[in-house]
């Protein structure tokens, strides 16, 4: 090796010069879509879970009308026709216990089994406030009844021979006592640890709704009228049973479509919190 090789080998090689190229300006993250507003997107909800419940529903529907008109011709055989107390208070009891059937049982049983089979999580991935998705779902099953509280009230008015004037009254009973037991049966299924015991509990709410609001109250003891008061549907059951009555206490039927207003919105307000805790784990 010569001594020029020898230098060049022993010279550092110059490091080439820096090219100053100008690197694109980070872009910023995109732009969210805008959140969906409550009215729209609970309109959303309702219509699709109706569609549901009349493709999924309609037998249960009907098994629900045709219990409901099964225990009023059980109970014809020991309570009088004519327009009594009594009459009303099973006629009326036991429209409303449709509602029970659907918008408390079967709701507790579809939110029990959402819950388990992680379809919760769907709806947390949908820019849809969860206050639409627990009143949606429940006016849609709450409103479903409309149908079998209709026949099952008109079955039992000829059936006792109540007067028909005031069945009008059904129209008001069946969405304000649909939200009360609609949202107690989506909190049971949403709190429930497991889709067994939400099913467990829409069929103990639904036979009380049989023994509380079904059977005359004189015919009760006072500790269960104490149970009876608790229990949301209740205050339908006696605002129906009061307007089928020949002289109507319509004072009293306000009062007690006040009262079913007032625990509607507490069991549904329940039922938005307890999706809301249920949607986050």
């Amino acid at each position: 090796m010569t001594d020029t090789e020898i230098h060049t080998a022993r010279t550092p090689r110059a490091a080439p010069a820096p090219v100053h190229a100008t690197a694109p300006a980070a872009a910023g993250p995109a732009p969210l879509a805008p959140a969906a507003r409550l009215w729209p997107a609970l309109g959303a909800v309702y219509r699709a879970q109706l569609s549901r419940a009349r493709v999924a529903r309609i037998p249960l529907l009907f098994v629900a009308t045709f219990q409901s008109i099964g225990i009023m011709v059980l109970m014809r055989g020991v309570v009088d026709g004519g327009g009594g107390e009594e009459a009303r208070a099973v006629v009326a009891g036991s429209a409303v216990l449709v509602v029970a059937f659907v918008a408390l049982n079967l709701l507790a049983q579809y939110f029990g089994q959402l819950r388990a089979t992680g379809g919760l999580d769907h709806y947390a991935t949908l820019p849809v406030p969860a206050t639409a998705v627990a009143l949606g779902t429940a006016a849609a099953y709450a409103s479903f009844t409309v149908p079998g509280v209709l026949v099952t009230a008109v079955s039992g008015g000829l059936l006792y021979q109540l007067p028909m004037g005031g069945l009008w009254v059904a129209l008001a009973v069946v969405p304000l006592a649909g939200a009360a037991l609609a949202g107690l049966g989506a909190a049971l299924g949403l709190l429930a640890p497991r889709p067994e015991l939400a099913t467990l509990c829409g069929q103990l709410g639904m036979s009380a709704a049989l023994l509380l609001g079904v059977l005359p109250t004189a015919r009760l003891p006072e500790p269960t009228l104490w149970l009876r008061d608790l229990l949301p549907s209740s205050y339908g059951v006696d605002a129906l049973a009061d307007a089928l009555g020949p002289a109507p206490d319509w004072a009293s039927v306000a009062g007690n479509l006040t009262v079913c207003a007032v625990t509607g919105v507490l069991a549904l307000a329940l039922a938005t919190w307890a999706y809301r805790r249920a949607a986050v784990r």
